[in-house]
């Protein structure tokens, strides 16, 4: 059986969310004591120690970044953590924000501690409104038993928290994108340099981190960066909340340590392909995602072996796909999904989604000639090599890859063909 660890969910389902009695009696705001008696720049040189990657997709050392901005003369003012999880398939930080939400609020005042910061944003997205008792009550538990607030355990250090709800847009989980909505402007992407460090929120340093990655910070400080590495490969230090979802056994969200084969993840904690379905293909990371087949399952779980076999870890997200689902429909969801998301600030991004559309929906009623297949992969580059931001030259990841290793369903349905038997020109016929 793959090992599930829990470090950072130890707490799901075992404490009462947002007790600060339960969640000390857990063990609770010792990392925070315990960091209030340290160097900041000790703390650093833990997070550094830990091998700690960023959570939210990009996978950026965390101690780096940290002592990057501690070395920059103007330290950061602002704390912000990105709760914006609008990744499909993705859904580890509502159960951080669910279950346990004192540990990301103890983390961000950690990093408080380190910069000295006062102030501090929760940034949650729109669609996870019915969380906003459990985190507000949470903020305000920890003010009443002076783990938050004014003069913090007894000390001259302050930190308070304010939680922003965005409005539903994918794009603001791009972090220059969710500044401007705390700002009150259009979550539109900034562009870069200047890096956020430098030039973040009201045009102030700020530190900007996901859910999952402040709330590893607890621990790391507690037990030693070297522990929590050892959890993890030399590469990829600790553990992963991994989702699982779609034709999988056992969805949800399980704490990995780093180095687990996705197979074992699949096929063990998962329990496997539901109804005797054999495997089609996964797709790693939410919908801007690499998709792979089996060949790749015995990829570990690594921030460097996934590179090295041309995946990225993204969100952690894996969406398990049985052969009884069409490539070509399942394209065309994501597709829609994007033109749906897509801010509009660039022509690549906003046009191309739409004329990837429509050029799918052609193999998808039978329509296509084989010439489409050029212009899918012509618009892909496009999009890659030109859009303003992430978004768009993520969007089409899952497109380049179905076309590379499911080639032979594109020219099927050219000969109107589903080999699934469920896409729009099936039906129709039924």
């Amino acid at each position: 059986m793959a090992k599930i660890v829990k470090l950072i969910s130890k707490n799901f389902g075992n404490i009462t969310p947002g007790s600060v009695e339960d969640y000390v009696k857990a063990g609770g705001y010792a990392g925070l004591r315990k960091a209030m008696q340290m160097d900041p720049q000790k703390i650093i040189e833990e997070v550094k120690k830990s091998n700690l990657m960023g959570r939210g997709g990009a996978g950026y050392p965390t101690g780096v970044k940290w002592e990057q901005a501690y070395a920059n003369p103007n330290k950061p003012e602002y704390v912000v953590c990105n709760g914006d999880e609008g990744e499909p398939g993705t859904y580890k930080d509502r159960f951080i924000l669910s279950k346990d939400p004192l540990r990301l609020i103890e983390g961000m005042t950690i990093a408080a501690y380190v910069f000295k910061i006062k102030e501090g944003y929760i940034y949650v997205r729109g669609e996870y409104l019915g969380l906003q008792d459990i985190i507000n009550g949470a903020i305000k538990n920890a003010e009443k038993a002076n783990y938050l607030g004014d003069n913090i355990l007894g000390s001259d250090f302050s930190f308070h928290i304010q939680v922003v709800w965005g409005a539903g847009a994918y794009v603001c989980g791009e972090n220059t994108a969710l500044l401007e909505s705390i700002e009150g402007k259009s979550g539109r992407p900034r562009k870069k340099p200047p890096y956020l460090t430098h030039v973040g929120l009201h045009q102030a340093p700020t530190l900007l981190q996901n859910v999952e990655t402040y709330s590893n910070i607890s621990y790391i400080v507690e037990h030693g960066g070297e522990e929590y590495a050892s959890y993890g490969t030399k590469y990829s230090g600790g553990t992963k909340l991994v989702c699982l979802s779609g034709n999988v056994v056992n969805r949800g969200v399980y704490e990995i340590p780093f180095g687990t084969p996705i197979r074992e993840i699949l096929y063990e904690i998962g329990g496997g392909i539901p109804n005797g379905r054999k495997l089609k293909f996964v797709q790693l990371g939410g919908s801007s995602g690499a998709c792979f087949k089996d060949d790749k399952l015995d990829t570990p779980m690594c921030y460097k072996a996934l590179r090295d076999n041309r995946l990225k870890l993204g969100s952690g997200a894996l969406l398990v796909v049985d052969d009884s689902n069409c490539v070509i429909d399942f394209l065309k969801c994501i597709t829609e999904f994007f033109i749906h998301e897509s801010c509009g600030k660039c022509t690549p991004c906003r046009e191309g989604n739409t004329r990837i559309y429509e050029t799918i929906d052609k193999f998808s009623k039978g329509e296509a000639k084989l010439e489409d297949l050029s212009t899918l992969s012509r618009l892909s580059e496009v999009m890659k090599n030109a859009s303003f931001c992430g978004l768009g030259q993520a969007a089409t990841t899952a497109l380049t890859d179905c076309m590379k290793y499911m080639k032979d369903e594109f020219l099927e349905h050219i000969d109107g063909h589903c080999r699934a038997g469920v896409c729009s020109m099936f039906s129709e016929e039924e």
